[in-house]
Order: structure tokens, then sequence, then C-alpha cells
């Protein structure tokens, strides 16, 4: 997949002014930036163009601004913390077109940085309107898309300049490209899938095509409760979409027509209420009944003996949500110990370990796993559209 982009790898660059299509969407906290790791990913592509004598250009949205100037919605309280990142000042252009962004770049030496300000601020940026991108092309003398994370979105500066300019995959796109390839597009085979989340319903076209894409696949969370519901199992007062049962029987159908091996609940953690140290009981679901009261908020150990004994088993191994409410404690055990046996994996060379999406990186995180995965997108929406099957078109627009 990744080898039909063009990379910066033999781009001339000197003296070209480089638009560079960045994830600068960071948390901010009393109007400073609280974490700069989408600042730091944009690291490799900025040195790499500097080192090459480019004119850096950085274009970037911050919220949801929806087409208007909102001062709280300003990209400026990312300017000091990306200089010190840089090791070189960062000018800032009040505006993304025009006059103001017109003047910053004109006065731009080669290896030079400038951010302008948000590109949401105009709404021909979500239009994706030709006359805006054309405004911001008017700027530039190649294109770097660096921002997988934006890429599902067919806006203005992630797929209109691409049809304007000569486009690229910067450094951080290259490297998500190549492990999403690793994991779905040619992975080593037995591949395994791990999916949590609430609702099956909102998670039901990425269900339907990893079924025909996985040697194993994991249910956990809420959604697993509807599974186990369909097939005639008592779930007590735990989160269940009823409605969805059918749908769900439709999918384990799908499951095994395709040879997928689903790993559901057969033992859960259950409690009265959902509070750290609440008084916990392991039902086997197989052998006795969660009663009304009760709701599950967690897979038991027979269960995550069956992830761990599937993951020793596999080559690859995407995951795209928690096995039980992992904020409290102690119903993060799962999570837990599932990521760190996927990261001891990882780190000895037996598993490709992919995972995406906030709350799993949330829980890799609390498991201190996630820095042994082979990777970990921080691309929500554009992680699951591509797990999903989607063609993403700030991605396609840059095969070259």
């Amino acid at each position: 997949m990744s080898q039909s982009f063009k990379t910066l790898d033999n781009a001339d660059l000197s003296g070209k002014r480089a638009l560079v299509r960045v994830d600068f969407n960071v948390p901010m906290a009393d109007g400073r930036v609280s974490d700069d790791t989408r600042l730091r990913a944009a690291l490799p592509t900025i040195e790499k163009l500097r080192a090459g004598g480019a004119k850096v250009v950085l274009l970037a949205h911050f919220d949801r601004p929806k087409g208007k100037r909102v001062p709280e919605m300003s990209l400026k309280p990312v300017v000091e913390p990306l200089s010190k990142l840089v090791g070189a000042p960062v000018a800032f252009a009040d505006d993304c077109v025009g006059e103001d962004a017109a003047k910053v770049v004109a006065a731009m030496q080669n290896g030079d940085v400038a951010l302008l300000e948000n590109v949401r601020y105009h709404a021909g940026e979500e239009k994706n309107d030709p006359e805006f991108a054309a405004a911001l092309a008017a700027n530039g003398d190649l294109y770097v898309n660096d921002a997988f994370s934006a890429a599902h979105r067919a806006h203005a500066s992630t797929e209109g300049l691409a049809r304007l300019l000569p486009a690229y995959a910067g450094e951080q796109m290259r490297k998500e490209l190549e492990a999403l390839d690793a994991a779905l597009g040619n992975p080593k085979r037995p591949v395994m899938g791990i999916v949590g989340g609430a609702k099956v319903s909102t998670k039901l076209d990425l269900l339907n095509n990893l079924v025909g894409k996985l040697d194993y696949l994991a249910i956990g969370g809420g959604m697993a409760n509807t599974f186990r519901f369909a097939q005639g199992f008592e779930i007590g007062g735990s989160l269940c979409e009823k409605d969805m049962a059918d749908t769900a029987r439709e999918i384990l159908g799908k499951a095994e027509e395709a040879g997928c091996k689903v790993i559901l609940p057969s033992d859960v953690i259950v409690a009265t209420e959902l509070a750290a140290g609440v008084p916990t009981r392991t039902v086997d679901l197989e052998a006795d009944k969660v009663s009304a009261d009760e709701k599950i908020f967690d897979i038991g150990p027979k269960t995550l003996a069956a992830v761990k004994a599937a993951m020793a088993e596999s080559r690859t191994l995407i995951w795209n949500g928690p096995f039980g409410v992992f904020e409290v404690q102690p119903f993060d055990r799962a999570t837990v110990e599932a990521a760190q046996e996927a990261a001891s994996l990882a780190k000895a060379g037996k598993l490709v370990a992919v995972a995406g999406g906030g709350d799993t990186v949330a829980a890799l995180n609390a498991a201190r796993a996630a820095d042994d995965f082979t990777f970990v997108s921080t691309a929500g929406g554009a992680f699951l559209e591509w797990m999903e099957g989607k063609e993403l078109p700030g991605v396609a627009a840059l095969i070259s």
C-alpha cells in the first residue's frame, strides 16, 4: 500500500515552499498546550524538509470553529512549544490565505518554519471549496500531507490541495500507512483482532469488514453483552442493544463462513454498581446467571486466558477498544493484562501489534504497554474508517 505513495525521499526541496498539512488539534488547558504528542509527531517531516532547504509552511485545524474566527480556537498557542521542539523560531500568520499568509511566507528563508492560522476559520475548508484550495495553494510549490488523522475528511487542506500541487506523504503519514499495511493490507498470518466498545451499532461496518479478514476476533466491552444476549445467555442489568440481536447473529454466521474464530466472554466480572473497589463476583455464563441487579463490567479470567492463547498463536494483532470499563478499577484488569501480553510478544518480535482509537490509546498508556506495541495510531476516526475498509480521501489523493 505505502509503496504507491510519493515520499519526500527523492523530492527536490531546495528553495521550495512546502505546504504541510499537520495535525495540531492538541489538548489545551488555560490557553496552553497540555500534551505535545501531536507536535512531536510532526518533527521528522519538518526536519526532513528543513534539511532539504525547503520553506516549511504548516497548515492545521484546531477544534470546530465552523467557518468563523473564534479567538479561543486560534493556533497561536502552538507557536512557542513548537519553536522549542524545532529548535528554531516559528513564524505565525493571522490567516491561512490572503495578504497575512502571503506576507509571512514571502519573508521566509530556506529552512524557515511558519504556522498559518486555523484553516477551519474558513467555511471553504470543510466544503473542500476549489477557490479556497487555490488560495491555500498560492503559498506553496509542493504539498505534503502528514495528518493521517484528518485523512478521512475530503477537505480543502487534506484533499483539494493534493490535486493542485505535487503531493507527497509526510514521514508520520508514511509510518502510519506502513503500519496499517502490515496489519491488514499484507499481514503475517494468523491475524487477530480485538474490538471493544459500548455498542454493536457504532461498529457494525467494522465488524462486518473484519470477520472476512481475521483468523481470530475477540469481542469485548458492552457490545459483547449484545452478542451473548443474542445467543440466549442471561446478562442481568448489563448494557445491551437487544434490538441488535439478529444483527449480532448474522455477524457470527459470517465469521463462521469465513473461518474466523470469534472469542466471546465465557466468564465475566459483575457488580451491582460501577465504582472503584465495589464488591465483585466472577460469573461463568455457561453454568451460572448474571442476576437482574448485576451488571457486567469486564471479562473474566477464563476468557482472558483464551484471548492470550489466541495472541500466542497469532503473528499480527489489530486492536480497537477495551475489554471492560478500564477507567474504573478493578474493571481494568483484563485490558491491562491483555495489553501487557501483546506488548511483550511484540517486543520479542513474535507479533506485529497495531492499535488505535482514543479509548484504546488511553488504555494502553494506563497499562504502560503503548511503547512496546509495533505502532499505536492516535488517529481515532481515520483509524476506524480504515479498519472498516473505507477509502480515505486524504490518502487516495496521494496515490502516485
